[in-house]
């Protein structure tokens, strides 16, 4: 089992960064395959973007390719979510998730994500 802790959340203007950091509690981190789903007022949570074990494959929903990226650090138990040229669209809150299962078989299924962070929230003002 693992917790999930987000932070870096805030409050941004069009065109800027933040990155978000999800730390992991627990000794297994690096059996997980870890994602970024994010969910905005009155829509569903939409998957972002995932990193397998080794932090050497990765892939995005169509939206964040090119502005985001997910890198981890196994012996920092912890996944970063570098945001750039962020827009009014990706305001959200933002939940780190893990998943036990093989990276092919994960993709951005929210069912396949075991456990959970509590969110941070994203505001990017126009």
């Amino acid at each position: 089992q693992v917790q999930l802790v987000e932070s870096g959340g805030g409050l941004v203007q069009a065109g800027g960064s933040l990155r978000l950091s999800c730390a992991a509690r627990g000794r297994t981190f690096s059996s997980y395959v870890m994602g970024w789903f994010r969910q905005a007022p009155g829509k569903e949570r939409e998957f972002v973007c995932a990193i397998n074990r080794s932090g050497y494959s990765t892939y995005y929903t169509d939206s964040v390719k090119g502005r985001f990226t997910i890198s981890r650090d196994n012996a920092k138990n912890t996944v970063y979510l570098q945001m750039n040229s962020l827009k009014p669209e990706d305001t959200a809150v933002y939940y780190c998730a893990a998943s036990p299962l093989p990276y092919s078989e994960v993709g951005g299924a929210r069912s396949r994500y075991d456990f959970w962070g509590q969110g941070t929230q994203v505001t990017v003002s126009s």
